[in-house]
C-alpha cells in the first residue's frame, strides 16, 4: 500500500462487519491508526483485535457513548483526524405498518447519530484546523428507493442534506465533510439473510454485473479521508455498478 493515510487517527463507528471493517482495514493498510466503535461488543472486539484497531462500544444515538468514542480516540491514538459514520439500521416495514417508535428509532441511529458525531468530532477538529468526515449515505432515498424502505430512504436523504449543510459550516475550521452512497454490497447480512435467488436478480439490476463488496466502498472512503480530496466537500460519491443508470429493466446492449 502506499501510505496514504500515514500519520492519521481515525474513528470509524459502526464497523463490527461489513463496510465498516471494510473501511477499517484499508486504512490501516495506508497507515491510519484506527478507533472501531460499534454497538455490538462481541463482534465489534473481534473485528477491531483481527484488524489491528482499538475498540470502544458505542450507541451511536446515544450522544454520551459518541462522546466517549471521540474522547477515547484523543486519548488513546493523540488525536482525531478522520471520522467515518457509517453506523445504520434498515427494517423493512411498509409505510402504513411503520410505528412511531420504530420511525424515531431508525432516525435516531442513521441521522440523529450522523449529527452527534459529527458535533463530537467538530470539537477536536476544529481546534487543529484540519478534519475529514466522511458518512455512509446510500442510493436508497437520494437516488431511489424500494417499498417497506421509507423511514431509510428519509434517513438517507436527509443524511445528503446534513452534509452539505455540515461542509459549509465546518470549512472555515480546515475540515472537510463528504459522504458515499453505496449500491447493493455483498455483505456478511446480505449473505445471511437473503437467498441466492435474491442476490441474482439484484446482480440482474446493475450494469456492471455484480453487488459491490466492502473493499469497492472502503476505496471510495479512503479517498475522501486523504489529502487527495483537500477541495472537495460537501458532496458524495456514488458506488453502485452504475445500478442508478438505466431507464428501464433492458439495457443490457447485447452485439449479437
Amino acid at each position: 500500500m502506499s501510505g496514504r493515510l500515514g500519520g492519521r487517527n481515525a474513528l470509524v463507528i459502526g464497523a463490527a462487519r461489513g463496510i465498516g471493517a471494510g473501511v477499517v482495514e484499508r486504512f490501516i493498510a495506508e497507515g491510519a491508526k484506527v478507533v472501531l466503535a460499534d454497538s455490538e461488543p462481541v463482534a465489534g472486539a473481534a473485528t477491531a483485535e483481527r484488524l489491528g484497531a482499538l475498540f470502544v462500544e458505542t450507541n451511536i444515538a446515544h450522544k454520551p457513548d459518541v462522546d466517549q468514542a471521540v474522547a477515547l480516540t484523543v486519548d488513546r491514538l493523540g488525536g482525531l483526524d478522520i471520522l467515518v459514520q457509517n453506523a445504520g439500521i434498515y427494517p423493512w416495514t411498509l409505510i402504513e405498518n411503520i410505528t412511531s417508535e420504530e420511525w424515531d428509532s431508525v432516525m435516531a441511529v442513521n441521522l440523529k447519530g450522523t449529527f452527534l458525531a459529527a458535533r463530537a468530532a467538530l470539537a477536536v477538529m476544529r481546534e487543529k484546523k484540519y478534519g475529514r468526515m466522511v458518512f455512509t449515505s446510500s442510493i436508497t432515498g437520494p437516488r431511489v428507493t424500494s417499498p417497506g424502505h421509507g423511514h431509510y430512504s428519509a434517513s438517507k436523504a436527509g443524511i445528503n442534506g446534513f452534509i452539505k449543510a455540515a461542509a459549509l459550516e465546518f470549512a472555515g475550521y480546515g475540515i472537510t465533510v463528504n459522504g458515499v452512497e453505496p449500491g447493493n454490497i455483498l455483505t456478511e447480512a446480505i449473505v445471511e439473510q437473503r437467498s441466492q435467488a435474491f442476490i441474482t436478480s439484484m446482480e440482474e439490476t446493475i450494469p456492471l454485473g455484480r453487488l459491490g463488496t466492502p473493499a469497492d466502498i472502503a476505496n471510495a472512503v479512503l479517498f475522501l479521508a486523504s489529502d487527495e480530496a483537500a477541495y472537495i466537500t460537501g458532496t458524495t460519491i456514488i458506488v453502485d455498478g452504475g445500478q442508478t443508470l438505466p431507464e428501464g429493466k433492458d439495457f443490457r446492449i447485447r452485439p449479437e
